[in-house]
């Protein structure tokens, strides 16, 4: 397994999450717009995951508050997944974050992806009261976590 730090504009990256957006349409539904809204952004920090040079998985963060980095675009290939990739690229992206003076880690998910929660839950996160764009939003499940 290989990470590369890059940027949103990474072909890899980009590839990825357009895999990803297709999968949320499934489980977004009629909000699938309102969330593509906060997704399709330019993202300085970017980590793909590649194995035997194919990219497999990736996750970003960007600012959210000065000590606050917030989480985004986390996805595995389906056909790729319990293999610890998510684990290894989120712990990933909290070391840069951190590395660029964040204190803590946020980010939404929903409340369909029950794997994706309870990686989070494993890796330290907590669920919070919905913060920002998804205070209203019934399907979101926000965390935080203290990096240390």
């Amino acid at each position: 397994m290989k990470l590369l730090k890059t940027n949103s504009n990474n072909s890899d990256f980009q590839k990825l999450t357009r895999l990803f957006d297709d999968y949320l349409v499934e489980i977004d539904g009629d909000e699938k717009d309102f969330f593509a809204q906060y997704n399709q952004i330019y993202i300085d920090n970017v980590i793909v995951c590649y194995e035997d040079e194919i990219a497999v998985g990736c996750g970003a963060f960007k600012e959210y508050e000065p000590t606050v980095a917030e989480i985004k675009r986390m996805f595995v290939l389906p056909e790729k997944r319990g293999k610890g990739i998510a684990s290894t690229v989120l712990n990933a992206l909290e070391i840069w974050a951190k590395e660029n003076g964040f204190q803590h880690a946020i980010l939404e998910t929903s409340n369909q992806l029950t794997n994706a929660i309870s990686l989070y839950q494993k890796s330290g996160y907590e669920i919070i009261p919905n913060y920002g764009q998804y205070i209203d939003v019934e399907s979101s499940v926000c965390m935080k976590k203290i990096l240390k």
